[in-house]
């Protein structure tokens, strides 16, 4: 369908464009908030697990005691991928640089779809549709340790039942008792980011699931926008131009360096908050907490960088944003750096889930349009 002349462009990258409703939860950009259907998410990554904020998120509510022991219990039974992903592992972790885990984890999810049978959201009642999402959520980590560690020559460790996703994703990476820390700082990470608005790789969920494919479909192409370095793919390189500037003292000059060259300044700025990012700033206590000379220089070097910003581009609110203090705080918890972006995904599948579960609701598929601005009909010439 062509789109009439008299259309109205939406403007760059949808920005501001509202394209549906939601209850799962809302990112306030001018205020410096966010929350989960109405939950402050500060507040809640303070005070609750990773399993009680995805009950919130998937059932609508917060759980009772004897909810979420019901549901951690249903949640540690679907950790373990079936047989036919088990045996694919070992080859798509060697299959190079390009099987790095979040890129195997699209192919051994997809493989799962097909080994379970998992069938089109829109030929599913809701009971089922909530299964397979807890199925996806639950086996992503296991999948992603599983190959980190395969990929070093270290044999996959199996997941416990007795833990919680935080510390399961701990035990599961190193085979070690998780120093509770550790656990402590990881949850709250992994809370603080289990949504966030219509994000990019979140309107990729909901888009591919407005046409009634499979959960794993959405997730898998949800992946794929999230893995990008302008999205989920940002905590590592933050944290790489942490190190490049090395000393507070030095941060002036790299930022003017940066800007000068036309670079991006990884780690500051964001597409919503006007504000300091919340999330930012509980990461940042909580390094904090963790202590040592990497908290200490990169709270030295974030408020050089704002200052500086402030100058070079006055009349622009730009702060750290989530993926400069999230490398932090993994870093201190002593995860490998390539594994920064998917302990984001360990979180963030949640969410995108959630939003699988809500978009399957609304029964609508996303058709929009674009403004055709090429050559006008033209006759096709004659063959040479």
């Amino acid at each position: 369908m062509t789109t009439p002349p008299t259309a109205s462009l939406a403007p760059p990258g949808l920005r501001g464009v509202v394209v549906t409703e939601t209850t799962l939860g809302d990112v306030l950009g001018e205020e410096g908030s966010f929350h989960y259907r109405g939950y402050s998410g500060v507040e809640l990554a303070l005070t609750r697990d990773v399993e009680e904020v995805w009950f919130l998120l998937h059932r609508g509510h917060l759980p009772s005691a004897t909810e979420r022991a019901a549901f951690g219990a249903e949640v540690a039974a679907a950790r373990e991928p079936g047989a036919a992903v088990r045996a694919a592992l070992p080859g798509i972790a060697a299959a190079g640089e390009g099987a790095a885990p979040l890129t195997g984890l699209r192919t051994a999810l997809s493989l799962l779809a097909a080994e379970e049978g998992l069938r089109p959201v829109l030929d599913l009642d809701p009971a089922r549709r909530a299964r397979d999402a807890l199925r996806l959520c639950a086996v992503t980590p296991t999948v992603l340790a599983a190959l980190h560690r395969l990929r070093r020559g270290l044999d996959p460790v199996p997941p416990r039942t007795d833990l919680g996703t935080a510390a399961g994703w701990l035990w599961m990476l190193t085979g070690e008792e998780p120093d509770p820390r550790h656990v402590r700082a990881l949850q709250r990470y992994l809370v603080a980011t289990l949504d966030h608005g219509f994000n990019a790789s979140t309107f990729t969920a909901r888009v591919v699931t407005s046409t009634g494919a499979d959960v794993a479909a959405a997730v898998v192409a949800a992946l794929g926008a999230f893995s990008g370095p302008l999205h989920g793919g940002a905590p590592d390189r933050a944290l790489a131009a942490l190190d490049e500037i090395g000393t507070p003292e030095r941060a002036g000059a790299w930022v003017r360096d940066r800007l000068a060259a036309g670079e991006r300044v990884m780690g500051f700025g964001h597409a919503v908050y006007r504000t300091a990012d919340p999330r930012a700033v509980l990461l940042s206590a909580t390094a904090r907490e963790l202590g040592g000379e990497l908290a200490d220089r990169a709270a030295a070097v974030e408020r050089r960088v704002v200052e500086v910003l402030a100058e070079l581009k006055p009349g622009r609110s730009l702060h750290a944003n989530v993926e400069f203090q999230a490398g932090v705080v993994m870093e201190l918890c002593g995860l490998d750096r390539v594994l920064f972006t998917p302990t984001f995904a360990v979180s963030r599948v949640v969410g995108w889930c959630a939003h699988v579960l809500e978009q399957t609701d609304e029964g609508r598929l996303v058709r929009p349009s674009a403004r055709y601005v090429g050559p006008p009909p033209r006759p096709v010439p004659p063959r040479p």
